[in-house]
């Protein structure tokens, strides 16, 4: 089959070589943990939705993390921070690679096969709060300390060119939030160079990159809240008070090149200018109490999840006239929200080959990229199952019997698979 396809996909390579979409959306579930009590009461979930069939699946169930903070995808792989670990995936199939543990992981960035992460726990001390991996590995490259670098909790980052930013801010000591922009250099893996945002510009929590400039929108002393634009050349900041309120953790994010924010407990949302530094006004059609925002980046559709914190989580899709075009039940606190985006002349044969995982299985299967119509005959040629499956979606294998299978298609070899 795939010597007929040469040709085709070699064709079309060509005028699809340049075109990108965005594969799945992940979704971060933090979870709930009751603290009162001490018990996980809905545990931390990494879900899978579909832009193509708008179906949402369950990835993984992270046990005994009593939360999440943050997700990115690096060179084929999806790293989580959770509680006290970092978890990676492989995109192509979304099975876990492996884990290690961090105590206060908060965020995370990727860049020249570096995983970066930044540490921060209420009434916490540690001796570094920047951690430096391996990406393929995870093993420790650097823990740089306190000394030589970040002296406080650290959280958002962002990577441009050869440096990391880090938003340096002390966000779990209350009344001494920080508000530094520090500098690591992946070249020699120092950190260095750090911007003070002045005392306006303090606890920033989001951070972003846009026309030149660096952006970080400052939860202040909790009593209060800013944007800063800092001149990454001359080291200068430049902030700006939006409100008399805090904009609470992660209800931020750029979209067409400015800033959308919504100040805690309200159900406006607002638009900042970074170019005139000065805002547009509330946004017009989105006018709901959002916990997590973000922008697809290939089609500019608008991610904005709500939740009771407790029991429920929804994202709602909207388009560029903010309209919602689709939404799904995603856990409790949808959080973090990353797209998958591929080349679409890359995604052609992949589209066409079955790959099962995981093998051994006991309970599910997935095809991968997979999607299509499909056969399983068991080791003396009985069907067992015919299914219509998308990518990425599980399938239920509970009710065979332990032995080898036959999965069968029309577009595809045929692959093997034990049934544990």
């Amino acid at each position: 089959m795939k010597k007929k396809l040469l040709g085709f996909c070699v064709l079309l390579s060509a005028s699809l070589s340049a075109q990108q979409m965005v594969q799945q959306v992940y979704v971060l579930n933090e979870g709930y943990f009751n603290y009162a009590t001490g018990a996980i009461e809905e545990p931390v979930i990494l879900g899978s939705y579909s832009p193509t069939t708008q179906a949402y699946s369950i990835v993984d169930t992270l046990e005994n993390m009593r939360f999440a903070s943050d997700m990115i995808i690096g060179d084929g792989k999806l790293y989580v921070a959770a509680d006290e670990r970092i978890f990676s995936y492989d995109v192509t199939n979304n099975q876990l690679i492996g884990s290690i543990s961090l105590p206060g992981v908060r965020n995370l960035a990727y860049a020249a096969n570096k995983l970066i992460a930044t540490r921060g726990e209420y009434l916490t001390t540690y001796p570094s709060y920047l951690h430096i991996y391996d990406a393929n590995t995870l093993q420790l490259v650097s823990a740089i300390d306190t000394v030589s670098g970040p002296k406080w909790a650290t959280q958002n980052m962002v990577v441009n060119g050869n440096k990391v930013y880090i938003a340096v801010n002390n966000g779990y000591e209350w009344g001494n939030e920080k508000g530094i922009i520090g500098e690591l250099d992946l070249t020699t893996l120092v950190y260095g160079n750090e911007i003070d945002l002045g005392v306006d510009g303090k606890n920033p929590d989001n951070m972003v990159f846009t026309n030149g400039y660096l952006y970080t929108v400052n939860n202040k002393d909790w009593s209060g809240s800013s944007i800063s634009r800092v001149d990454l050349q001359t080291g200068l900041a430049n902030t700006a008070n939006i409100a008399t309120a805090s904009t609470g953790c992660g209800t931020s994010c750029l979209r067409n090149d400015n800033i959308y924010y919504q100040i805690s407990g309200e159900t406006v949302l607002n638009e900042w200018s970074t170019i005139t530094m000065l805002p547009v006004g509330p946004v017009s059609g989105l006018s709901m109490n959002f916990y997590e925002l973000s922008e697809n980046p290939v089609n500019g559709d608008f991610y904005a999840s709500t939740t009771d914190y407790t029991t429920s989580g929804t994202v709602h899709v909207f388009d560029n006239a903010n309209n919602v075009i689709h939404s799904f039940q995603a856990g409790v606190s949808p959080g973090t929200i990353v797209f998958d985006v591929r080349s679409t002349a890359s995604l052609i044969e992949n589209a066409l080959e079955l790959n099962v995982f995981p093998n051994p299985a006991s309970e599910s299967i997935s095809l991968g990229n997979y999607s299509g119509s499909i056969t399983i005959v068991n080791s003396i040629g009985q069907l067992v199952l015919t299914a219509n499956v998308n990518p990425y979606e599980k399938i239920s294998i509970e009710g065979l019997s332990s032995g080898i299978y036959l999965i069968q298609s029309d577009r595809s070899q045929p692959k093997y698979f034990v049934k544990k």
